[in-house]
């Protein structure tokens, strides 16, 4: 497993543990912290990523679930797996915001991480989704 797929996979679970327990901002550092400890060992110069990617879903995350919203319109997000919310918002994150990371390699990441840790349908759920979305962006900017 690549160093940033990990960092993606430690990312979705603090983001998991976070949206579990309510979202309380003031227990970010140490679900990190624990995530680290338990998920990372052998993580060097991804940890940057993992905290500013973190950081960021949570600061842009009235905007990204708006975009989850329309793209699962049959999909309420509180009938949605913590799982896969919590994955969509990093993909989400990474095609709109995040010019660093090439938007394939966000969705395909993201199928990754769907397929290893959510349900049997995940994969296909999370695919469906931002395939949706990145038809639409192709559209608005086909550059």
């Amino acid at each position: 497993m690549s160093q940033r797929h990990l960092a993606r996979a430690i990312a979705m679970q603090i983001l998991y543990q976070w949206d579990f327990r309510g979202k309380p901002t003031a227990a970010i550092p140490a679900i990190k912290e624990q995530c680290i400890a338990q998920f990372g060992v052998g993580l060097d110069d991804t940890d940057g990523y993992i905290g500013s990617t973190v950081e960021h879903v949570i600061d842009e995350m009235e905007t990204i679930d708006a975009i989850i919203t329309k793209y699962a319109d049959n999909w309420p997000m509180v009938q949605m797996a913590i799982v896969d919310r919590n994955i969509l918002r990093i993909a989400i994150y990474e095609m709109q915001m995040n010019e660093a990371i090439p938007t394939k390699v966000a969705i395909n990441e993201a199928i990754e991480l769907a397929k290893n840790y959510g349900g049997p349908s995940s994969g296909k759920f999370v695919n469906g989704i931002l395939g949706a979305l990145y038809n639409d962006m192709k559209e608005q900017d086909p550059a």
